[in-house]
């Protein structure tokens, strides 16, 4: 019986090991590169209304966290939403608020790198990132199609990148460009 057990164990040790070279084979996305602060919910609103949302439009959030910002497109403003994730920790947290919220034909995650998503659907995009990685993702963003409005909470794409609209919500700044 100790045998057995003792073997079961060897096993299971091996197989615990071999766990996260497996996954790293198997393509794990890298560390996030900013720890999760969630955007306080009058910002989300702010941010969404700024951008004039509404049921024609699909928003994309890049570091979706909690999933707040898509949820809240959907719900009160009737757009179609996907949100990014590269944890798969805050993609988790999105999915059980989103099973609460009754918008779940309207609202997906993805566990995935923004920098690497195809944001050719979006007609708008939400960002709360630092400026470092608003300045990495400018290229992409410019690509997108004529119209699509961009919307940040909190930091803006430098002296390079003028936003045309900002608003002070409460202390907190949102800042918001339409792409030409």
């Amino acid at each position: 019986m100790r045998v057995r057990l003792f073997r079961l164990v060897a096993m299971l040790a091996v197989i615990v090991c071999a766990l996260p070279a497996a996954a790293q084979q198997a393509g794990k996305l890298r560390e996030p590169d900013v720890i999760y602060v969630p955007t306080p919910q009058e910002v989300v609103e702010a941010m969404l209304t700024l951008a004039n949302v509404s049921g024609k439009d699909v928003v994309y959030d890049l570091g979706s966290g909690d999933g707040r910002i898509p949820i809240t497109a959907a719900q009160k403003f009737g757009a179609t939403a996907v949100g990014y994730d590269i944890n798969p920790v805050r993609i988790k947290e999105a999915q059980e608020n989103l099973a609460k919220a009754n918008v779940g034909n309207k609202v997906k995650f993805v566990n995935a790198d923004l920098f690497e998503a195809d944001l050719s659907p979006a007609s708008v995009i939400t960002l709360y990132l630092l400026p470092s990685l608003n300045l990495k993702l400018m290229p992409k963003l410019k690509q997108l199609k004529p119209g699509t409005r961009i919307v940040s909470h909190s930091f803006d794409m430098g002296s390079e990148w003028p936003p045309e609209k900002t608003q002070d919500v409460n202390g907190r700044m949102i800042y918001m460009w339409t792409i030409k």
